[in-house]
Parts: structure tokens; C-alpha cells; sequence
């Protein structure tokens, strides 16, 4: 599995907040271009998160679906890609500096498909620049909220 961490200037809550919003995916999850719909218990574990991956006219149209969902420190999800496979995702959360910021960790491995199958040292080092850049994104979203949340002059 393939594992990317970074520290937010955000506490747990406010990045999980991000993660519980269905919405924002295509605004930070690298490839995901177009979220579809999302379902109303959205985290809740069996809940889904329906999306368009890759660019047009090549994109796939599929479903994620939450395997893990514990507020603020875990989200498990098997991300749909089919026909290439899917793979499950694990979003970590730990408090850091007495809860200001946030080590984030993303652990992604293939779980079905055909990418499970071609699966070499490429192949990881594509997947840890994606999960790298994930993070960076998922950290402007968080921080933004929290910048955003300040009182205006």
C-alpha cells in the first residue's frame, strides 16, 4: 500500500469536514473530474459517491463507496474505476500541536481490476506524486475554510 502523509494547519474536524462533503472531491481528489451525485448519509459507511474519473472523451463514469467511516479520525473507501478496477483508500487523521493542525496519511492500494494486476515501481511512484498532490489540495480546501471562517473587517 502506498502511503503519502502531510500536516495540515487545520484541526481534525475541520479536515474531516472536507471528507464528509461528497461535493468538493473533483476539487481535490487528483483525476476525479466530475462529481455526479452523492448520496444523503454521505459518509455513513455503504453510502456512495458517484463520480467521472479521467479526461474527456476517455473519462469512466463510476461509484465509491464508504467501507470505514469514524469521525474525525477515519475514512475508508473503495474507490470504483471500472472496467481498469477499483482500489481502497484510507484517509488517517491524527491531532498534532495540541490539536491546531492534523497529520493526514492516504494509503491507496488496487483491490480488483486490472490495475491490481499490472502493478510495478511506475506504477507506485504515479500513485504517491497523485496522493501527494491530493494532500496539497485537501490542505487548501481545509486551511481556506479556516481562513474563511474568520471574522471579516
Amino acid at each position: 500500500m502506498a502511503i503519502v502523509e502531510k500536516v495540515i494547519e487545520a484541526p481534525p474536524q475541520q479536515v474531516f469536514a472536507v471528507l464528509a462533503d461528497g461535493w468538493t472531491y473533483s476539487d481535490w481528489v487528483v483525476g476525479t473530474v466530475h462529481v455526479r451525485d452523492v448520496d444523503a448519509d454521505w459518509p455513513a459507511v455503504g453510502s456512495q459517491l458517484h463520480h467521472r474519473a479521467g479526461p474527456w472523451p476517455f473519462s469512466l463514469e463510476d461509484s465509491s463507496t464508504v467501507l470505514v467511516c469514524e469521525p474525525p479520525h477515519k475514512l475508508t473507501i473503495r474507490a470504483g474505476l471500472w472496467p481498469a478496477g477499483e482500489a481502497i483508500v484510507v484517509f488517517t487523521l491524527e491531532p498534532v500541536r495540541d490539536g491546531a493542525a492534523t497529520r493526514v496519511r492516504i494509503g491507496e492500494d488496487f483491490a480488483a481490476g486490472p490495475l491490481r494486476w499490472i502493478r510495478n515501481k511506475l506504477n507506485d511512484l504515479v500513485l504517491h506524486q497523485r496522493n501527494k498532490e491530493t494532500l496539497r489540495r485537501l490542505a487548501d480546501i481545509a486551511t481556506r475554510q479556516k481562513a474563511d471562517e474568520r471574522p471579516r473587517r
